[in-house]
């Protein structure tokens, strides 16, 4: 494979405009890829138009880039969450028929929750989470659950940066983020109001693997009236029934 002068391949240089990307940015023009990954704006025109060649990028209507159809088809037939989604399915729809909201499965990618999955209905309450969209695990109540079961190492990293605040009950201080993980160990469920939005109150349990292990969460975003924990039963009936279905889901990195 080629290489620069600086010794970067032409798949490193490919792999940074395809993150350039994020769920907010979903088109970008060629000169803001460029700037976004440091690539002269030659070379970054360059190879979107072998990337878009493959089908790994497409042009819009006013000649932006965008994300291909055939990059979405490769990342989701090799997705590694592809047998928790589908077995996941079934137990969301009831989940989100019982709650009326939104009902969402999570699963830990780094320091952050990576939404699967999510059911929404028209009326629902705000919620800023998305399908292949990201939260820092202090923010919602699927990354409290996935911090409470994460290596130490994990923990301790998490705790010594600065924990971002999205609303005045944001957990941001390492103190008050360890006695809270402990209380959803305690208890088997994450309830937090008003975390993320002051309207929303996110409530969630782990999915397990036959060995145990926390591989997943699943969880609901309703307003934040006070009745949060209410879901909570359900939501523990329909995270057993995906652990039982789902012995062979990897656990989380």
């Amino acid at each position: 494979m080629s290489r620069t002068a600086t010794g970067e391949s032409s798949i490193a240089r490919a792999v940074r405009i395809i993150a350039a990307f994020s769920s907010d940015d979903t088109a970008l023009q060629v000169s803001e890829i460029a700037r976004r990954t440091g690539l002269p704006v030659a070379t970054a025109s360059r190879l979107i138009a072998e990337l878009t060649a493959h089908g790994l990028l497409e042009r819009g209507p006013d000649r932006e880039v965008r994300i291909g159809v055939r990059m979405w088809e490769l990342a989701a037939r090799a997705s590694p969450t592809l047998s928790l989604r589908d077995a996941a399915m079934p137990y969301l729809e009831d989940v989100h028929a019982v709650v009326g909201h939104h009902a969402q499965l999570g699963v830990r990618d780094g320091e952050d929750v990576l939404f699967v999955e999510r059911l929404s209905a028209r009326d629902a309450v705000v919620n800023y989470s998305r399908i292949a969209g990201r939260l820092p695990l202090h923010i919602s109540s699927s990354g409290h659950v996935l911090l409470a079961h994460a290596p130490a190492s994990l923990l301790e990293r998490v705790l010594t940066r600065p924990l971002d605040r999205y609303t005045a009950s944001t957990i941001t201080t390492a103190d008050a983020l360890r006695a809270a993980l402990a209380q959803t160990r305690r208890r088997g469920y994450a309830v937090l109001p008003g975390h993320v939005h002051e309207n929303a109150a996110g409530v969630a349990v782990p999915i397990r693997n036959g060995l145990g292990d926390v591989v997943a969460t699943l969880s609901v975003i309703v307003p934040n009236d006070g009745r949060a924990e209410t879901h909570v039963p359900v939501l523990l009936a329909a995270a057993r029934g995906i652990s039982r279905s789902s012995a062979a889901v990897r656990s989380p990195c």
